[in-house]
């Protein structure tokens, strides 16, 4: 059974981001969430591993990205699935050398969820609204969209108009259950589950505030020191990973069946039926990362104070993939001016 890691604190250091790659191997990170459909289904249907051939594979699971990205940083990953803020937030904290986004993941998939009574942001005030962890990808999205209706959050104490409490998710779960709490921001499949499940409704869904419905909620980031050092094991992953997406595509059923299957063994609970339709439909695979959201998620970052503004060039290398996608009869993506420096 694939562990799910407990949070690391951000104070690691980020050393091992520079280590030299001496073993011909893969450790690969993703979340015990549906938005990460891509690697669970990659790894359970063995995608990844046909795709790898000799190269081992290990996998570890996080709660959410912010702790993700230590590990990445302090050399216990060499790749990881992982939400475009906290991949950001890696890219950053290591002066833009640890990690480049290779490949997306997932579309959409986000959600602001709150008790019946709430109907408007500003019914908002004096509530607490929780989120995976602080600086995610949805803690930013919560800390912008409330910073756009005038509503603010401190980051160190959950003071503000609005208290943000970043929690792992099941613990949201129960304490929306209890009362404790009136709303959270989560990907999928928990803000389906506190809809279905613990009566919550839908405030907001992440897909109305972006153009064409679109924004990237899951990229594949690999270390660069890995990626330099072992360009055709990132390939075989990529390889992996546009199989696993095909078969998903291809067998909705099949594939939320062992989702729900592989979640059980991750987080301990089953999804009921109406759980996992509901949040599947709420969300699609895709390869593009989506570099344009990821440029604009950069800057809802700076806004709320979570991230210094970056040059963010060099940050996305998309070139394997499109070797790809192109391979395969399909157009390539576009790096959205977040490629290499010229």
């Amino acid at each position: 059974m694939r562990r799910l890691l407990p949070l690391v604190a951000a104070a690691l250091l980020v050393a091992g981001c520079g280590s030299a790659v001496t073993e011909n191997r893969l450790r690969l990170g993703y979340l015990g969430n549906l938005t990460h459909v891509t690697p669970i289904i990659g790894v359970a249907n063995g995608f990844f591993a046909k795709a790898l051939g000799s190269t081992p594979l290990s996998t570890q699971v996080f709660n959410a990205g912010p702790a993700e990205m230590t590990a990445l940083l302090g050399g216990q990953l060499d790749a990881a699935y992982v939400g475009p803020s906290s991949a950001l937030n890696g890219y950053v904290r290591s002066h833009g050398q640890a990690l480049k986004i290779v490949a997306g993941a997932t579309v959409g998939g986000a959600e602001l969820v709150v008790r019946p009574t709430i109907s408007s942001v500003d019914d908002l005030r004096g509530k607490t609204v929780a989120t995976p962890q602080l600086g995610n990808t949805q803690d930013v999205a919560l800390r912008y969209w409330l910073n756009q209706h005038g509503l603010h959050a401190t980051t160190d104490d959950g003071g503000g108009d609005v208290s943000i409490r970043p929690q792992d998710n099941a613990t949201t779960l129960d304490q929306f259950r209890a009362g404790k709490i009136d709303g959270a921001w989560l990907p999928e499949p928990w803000a389906s589950r506190l809809v279905v499940s613990a009566q919550a409704k839908m405030l907001v869904d992440e897909r109305d505030l972006w153009p064409d419905g679109r924004f990237a909620s899951a990229d594949l980031v690999v270390s660069t020191t890995f990626l330099r050092g072992h360009p055709d094991i990132v390939r075989r992953l990529i390889d992996g990973e546009l199989a696993a997406d095909d078969w998903i595509s291809a067998n909705a059923a099949k594939a939320r069946s062992t989702v729900n299957t592989e979640l059980r063994q991750i987080t301990g609970a089953t999804l009921t039926d109406a759980e996992i339709t509901r949040a599947w439909g709420e969300q699609e695979v895709a390869a593009d990362p989506l570099a344009a959201t990821v440029g604009v998620q950069a800057d809802h970052a700076v806004t709320v104070g979570l991230m210094s503004a970056t040059d963010l060039r060099g940050f996305v290398d998309v070139g394997q993939l499109n070797e790809e996608l192109v391979a395969r009869g399909r157009p390539g993506v576009d790096d959205a001016g977040l490629g290499a420096k010229q």
